[in-house]
């Protein structure tokens, strides 16, 4: 099964320094038929305004993947950790137990991300932050774990879900294959370009809600940079 979620159709916000777009249930967004797929919990595409960004909060028993697709993000938390994370790259915060972070925008320009929540395989554990490059050049052609609870994918930063965050950077008329369970659940976004998975095609920013399927067959039809989400 493929559910094409248009961009238009997804949850709006709108805070100034801030538009956000929501794929899934959040705040005050609240739609009963989108509050999940599998474990993936959050798929917010937002745009932060320069010089501005999300004053220290706390977050408890989620794995919260940044994959920043303009500009940076700049992180700190209570742990003491500190970080910039550009576009293409991608940070990790496993919020366990709990934890305060602040995530601020300290470019002059906008900066772009998908913020990806996935529920853990079990609650508490000790908090942790982390953050990578991934060239967009070693994601051409094919899907590369970013973020992943699996043994054997050595060079993603770790989650502790049963989940993979992976990228890939097409060009138009090129083909990615992924293999899944039928079991299992997968999303994907294209930011920038159309796509056609498995005959079913989606225009840039759409959601694309995937089970019961065991191949992905991921073919581009303009230039652009994909996201897949594989969850139980």
């Amino acid at each position: 099964m493929i559910e094409v979620r248009p961009f238009d159709t997804l949850g709006t916000a709108d805070h100034g320094w801030l538009k956000a777009k929501h794929h899934f249930s959040f705040a005050r967004y609240f739609d009963p038929k989108r509050t999940n797929h599998g474990a993936l919990r959050v798929w917010n595409d937002d745009e932060i305004a320069p010089n501005s960004g999300f004053p220290p909060h706390p977050h408890r028993e989620m794995e919260i993947i940044t994959y920043v697709r303009k500009g940076a993000i700049t992180h700190d938390d209570s742990l003491g950790n500190h970080g910039r994370t550009v576009a293409g790259d991608v940070q990790v915060m496993s919020a366990g137990s709990g934890i305060r972070h602040a995530e601020y925008n300290r470019e002059d320009e906008t900066t772009t991300l998908f913020q990806i929540w996935i529920e853990p395989v079990a609650g508490g554990g000790t908090p942790s932050w982390g953050t990578k490059p991934f060239p967009r050049a070693d994601r051409a052609g094919g899907f590369v774990p970013l973020a992943s609870g699996f043994e054997g994918d050595e060079d993603a930063l770790p989650i502790r879900a049963e989940a993979r965050v992976l990228g890939a950077t097409l060009k138009a008329g090129e083909t990615a294959e992924y293999r899944m369970g039928t079991q299992r659940h997968a999303y994907l976004v294209a930011p920038d370009g159309r796509i056609d998975v498995n005959g079913v095609v989606a225009g840039p920013r759409d959601g694309i809600a995937i089970t019961g399927e065991t191949v992905l067959t991921v073919k581009a039809l303009d230039d652009t940079e994909i996201v897949l989400v594989d969850s139980p």
